[in-house]
């Protein structure tokens, strides 16, 4: 049986041609390289087929053997990515072997390493750890005569028509000997990663993410783990337990709560290496996953079901959130609300990405399916197809000109009565938030410094009436300010995970924790968080004096 031609052939041919033309010295320098030993490789490959053909031969093992070239490109993304030289790889003369079974392809593996020492650290069995895109082959490079090294493939012609033709052969081919029961069952295992890409392509409304995603599942390296049953899970290098907890079932990454890597419990962001075995700690407790996690996660599986549960649980807040972001992508580039929220921008912006009515948009942006920013360049694109005549970097420039003149008074929130364009700064001492009874100092060289009337400085400040100041918060523009706040509890698992779910069930940003835990086994958690009022930091310490263990919750001063 021979196969000519397929869809990896053509894309090996495409990407030669365009690396001729866009990299056309690199090109060249390879390709004179290959010429100058062309003649004594093919003799070389010759010779090493020839013996190999005789031994399986005397082993029954019914085989094709053709000479594999390397294509000029992979040749070129090899020594750049190893940064060696072309004499350096390896995989210049190499041998194809396709047999008929799985058994055979080991049977004649054993033929090749008995003719020809195999290169320590250069065997990779892609048969029994197949690559996400269902690629199945055994590589190894070998020691041929004079010391030339030499690269085997070998694989069954089911798996040389997947190599070749892609995941869409299976379609067409199915495994001899097998019931149409198990066939199918085989067929469905094989299929299972392309289901579920088309499955997560649904609720992907951006093209370019989608083929972005797609490229990273079919060409990143994988790392290959267990569980502790010993079951092999294949995820993308750089996952963590987050994205294993998801492979293993969508409830389980729900309800993950903690992991054990190798039988160490460490944290669910830990980068996970090929052989760790993985165990996922859950609870049925839980709220569900963190959008934090997505920050982490590497498999596009694992981030779809992720965003699917916001998108199903929190359709009305994700809504709220999506107005909010897109509001602010519009204050941050400068552009007034009434300018680009025309119903007719709107309609178009629905159209290209594909929402049925303007609340599902909101949605989307809202749980992060699509960022504010794709929204805002669509309607700045129809906002220009209007106003031709306009130049709109040029408002935007002047808005934020106009923008940059506002008193820093007013961008730190405070009023200093009396006086206009001060510097002002809040004291780092007691961080006031508004709300917070406050009062100015008035500082050599540095403005105003800002403290809350119940600072521990502030009687030494009094001493120096002359220099005390009123201030008060101006109320105008929202601001993010920053609390340290300090926490005290008996010592548990999970404790901070708890309190980071927290956090993130109020929307409050949490810039840094940390926690000590005592030889009496009590913890103390400092954190460092941003609030827009006292409001809002009275309802984060609420929140976390309910925390289970929690017992006392102070702003530090």
């Amino acid at each position: 049986m021979q196969i000519d031609y397929g869809m990896y052939s053509l894309k090996w041919e495409l990407e030669d041609l365009a690396f001729k033309y866009l990299e056309p010295e690199e090109y060249r320098e390879i390709v004179e390289g290959l010429d100058e030993k062309r003649e004594e490789r093919l003799a070389f490959i010759e010779k090493i087929k020839e013996q190999i053909k005789l031994e399986l031969k005397l082993q029954r093992i019914d085989a094709q053997i053709t000479g594999r070239a390397k294509h000029i490109y992979s040749i070129y993304r090899k020594m750049q990515r190893d940064a060696i030289g072309l004499d350096q790889v390896y995989d210049l003369l190499a041998l194809r072997i396709i047999v008929n079974s799985v058994k055979d392809c080991y049977a004649a593996l054993g033929v090749v390493h008995d003719l020809y020492n195999p290169m320590p650290g250069r065997f990779k069995d892609y048969i029994a750890l197949p690559k996400a895109n269902m690629y199945q082959s055994l590589h190894t490079t070998l020691i041929g005569p004079k010391g030339t090294p030499f690269e085997v493939q070998l694989r069954t012609w089911d798996m040389h028509r997947i190599a070749e033709f892609g995941i869409a052969a299976h379609w067409a081919y199915k495994e001899a000997n097998k019931t149409k029961k198990t066939t199918v069952k085989v067929e469905e295992d094989k299929l299972s990663w392309l289901r579920e890409t088309l499955e997560w392509q649904k609720d992907v409304a951006d093209p370019q993410e989608f083929l972005n995603t797609l490229k990273t599942e079919l060409f990143e390296d994988e790392v290959y783990v267990f569980t502790k049953n010993g079951d092999i899970k294949v995820l993308p290098k750089g996952a963590t337990p987050i994205d294993f907890a998801y492979n293993v079932h969508t409830d389980i990454g729900h309800r993950m709560t903690g992991a054990k890597i190798n039988g160490k419990m460490m944290p669910i962001i830990t980068k996970l290496n090929n052989g760790d075995i993985v165990e996922i700690i859950t609870t049925d407790s839980t709220k569900g996953p963190s959008r934090d996690w997505l920050k982490f996660v590497q498999s596009s599986s694992a981030r779809n079901k992720i965003l699917q549960w916001f998108k199903k649980e929190d359709r009305e807040e994700n809504i709220e959130r999506g107005k909010e972001l897109i509001q602010k992508e519009i204050k941050r580039i400068g552009m007034h609300e009434e300018d680009l929220n025309k119903q007719e921008y709107i309609d178009q912006a629905m159209e290209r990405y594909k929402y049925g009515n303007i609340n599902d948009m909101y949605a989307a942006v809202g749980f992060g399916a699509i960022s504010a920013g794709k929204i805002i360049s669509k309607l700045l694109y129809e906002y220009r197809k209007e106003h031709e005549v306009e130049n709109i970097e040029e408002k935007i420039e002047e808005l934020a000109s106009k923008k940059r003149n506002i008193t820093k008074n007013a961008k730190s929130g405070v009023i200093v009565k009396g006086i206009e364009n001060c510097l002002v700064k809040l004291s780092k001492c007691c961080n006031p938030v508004p709300g917070d009874d406050i009062i100015g100092y008035v500082t050599k060289g540095r403005g105003v410094s800002v403290h809350r009337k119940d600072c521990i400085n502030i009687k030494d400040l009094f001493q120096k009436e002359a220099r005390i100041i009123d201030v008060e918060w101006s109320g105008e523009e929202k601001a993010s300010y920053k609390v340290d706040i300090e926490l005290k509890s008996n010592d548990r698992d999970g404790l901070v995970a708890d309190i980071a779910r927290e956090m993130n069930n109020l929307k409050a940003t949490m810039l840094l924790i940390n926690s000590k835990v005592s030889k009496d086994r009590i913890v103390t958690t400092n954190m460092t968080i941003e609030v827009e009022s006292l409001d809002e930091l009275n309802k984060v310490t609420k929140t976390l004096r309910k925390i289970d263990s929690v017992y006392e919750v102070n702003r530090k001063k």
